[in-house]
């Protein structure tokens, strides 16, 4: 019987793709352009992002700079200004309440005293008066013979004058050593002397006047005098950036004089300072400087607790002296108000001010400073406490 053979089918080989037609083992040109696309647009905002932020943070710098800058130059002139006046135990005998005679007619400044005067010109007893009695000096220009010193002082700016002595007692603990040729300033405690020259300023060598024993000696003080005002370019002529910079009478290369200013604080564009004269007296009068060369007189001499010729040591006006302070309102000076106009130091770019800048009674439009800067006003006040407190009177 004849049977049929079975052959068997030829084997198939079947691709991956032949058998999932569906998939496929790349990305077509297509869906690369597109991926290529999106990953650009993402690196495009990452990158937009980054430059906001970093655009922001540079922008918060400056504004932390100059809130950084406007304070340290507070804290600089209130140093000084909380000083003013203060001459250890003197008290000039015209401001002196517990006198009971007229004080000497050249205790009484007479004029404005001129801060660059070198001591080698030499100072007269007049000269010293104004510079003990007058511990504060302001003016739109130069004063006195400053004008070289002040040769790039910014126009529209005020310069402050700030004497007294210092509160460190030469070569005692945590202060400098007496230095030969420096102005000293020391005042007695022995009442023998107090009844003649109570004071010594000068540069001789160690001290002469007695303390309360009237046997040992009384310590010396470093005369201080300092000038404040704008320069107009901080590191190099015509960079424009205006800078605060500060000035010290001292010894240097053998005399004794106002010396170069040294930049304090950049970015100060605007320096305006109004005082606070104290010129009305405890009852309610006038208080003019011819007050001064007169004894006290009391409104009850045997309470002793208002004086009609002197003031109270509270401000009763505030004046900004433009051309300059007369002795008449210097003498009653007993508060200062300080308003500085502070900058960026480098420009924004794109930003416009349109604001209106007050520092006190002037008014600054921003139209008319230099463009591009972010600006903001610091005003404070600051007491003349060694002039103020010594005018006070028990209620």
């Amino acid at each position: 019987m004849w049977v049929p053979r079975l052959r068997a089918a030829p084997a198939v080989t079947v691709s991956p793709a032949s058998a999932s037609p569906g998939k496929q083992r790349g990305l077509s040109l297509v869906e690369l352009m597109v991926a290529v696309a999106l990953s650009s647009l993402i690196m495009l905002a990452l990158a937009e992002l980054y430059v906001n932020m970093a655009r922001s943070q540079q922008e918060m710098a400056k504004t932390n700079s100059q809130i950084e800058n406007a304070r340290f130059a507070m804290q600089f002139l209130q140093y000084d200004l909380i000083h003013a006046g203060y001459w250890g135990g003197f008290i000039p005998r015209f401001d002196d309440l517990t006198w009971q005679d007229s004080p000497a007619p050249d205790d009484v400044p007479a004029t404005v005293p001129d801060p660059c005067l070198d001591y080698a010109t030499p100072w007269t007893q007049g000269h010293v008066n104004g510079l003990i009695g007058l511990p504060i000096d302001v003016r739109t220009g130069a004063p006195g013979t400053c004008g070289a010193l002040l040769a790039d002082k910014l126009a529209d700016t005020d310069v402050l004058v700030v004497r007294y002595a210092d509160t460190c007692i030469a070569g005692g603990v945590n202060c400098e050593p007496e230095i030969a040729g420096e102005l000293y300033f020391e005042v007695s405690n022995c009442t023998a002397e107090i009844l003649g020259n109570p004071y010594r300023l000068d540069n001789a060598a160690g001290a002469s006047l007695l303390e309360r024993n009237c046997v040992d000696l009384v310590g010396r003080r470093k005369f201080v005098q300092v000038i404040y005002f704008i320069r107009d370019y901080a590191r190099t002529a015509g960079d424009g950036v205006p800078t605060l910079m500060r000035s010290e009478f001292r010894l240097a290369g053998g005399v004794l004089q106002q010396q170069a200013a040294q930049p304090l604080v950049e970015g100060i564009e605007r320096f305006r300072i109004e005082v606070g004269l104290d010129n009305i007296s405890d009852v309610g009068a006038t208080v003019t400087l011819a007050d001064y060369a007169d004894y006290v007189d009391w409104d009850d001499p045997d309470n002793r607790i208002s004086p009609t010729n002197r003031g109270d040591g509270t401000a009763d006006e505030f004046v900004h002296c433009g051309a300059g302070c007369t002795v008449a309102q210097l003498i009653n000076v007993v508060e200062v108000r300080l308003h500085l106009l502070a900058r960026a130091t480098e420009p924004t770019a794109g930003y416009t001010d349109s604001k209106v800048y007050n520092l006190g009674t002037l008014a600054i439009d921003a139209s008319t400073l230099e463009p591009n800067f972010k600006r903001h006003v610091f005003s404070s006040n600051f007491r003349l406490y060694n002039v103020a407190g010594r005018r006070e009177t028990p209620p």
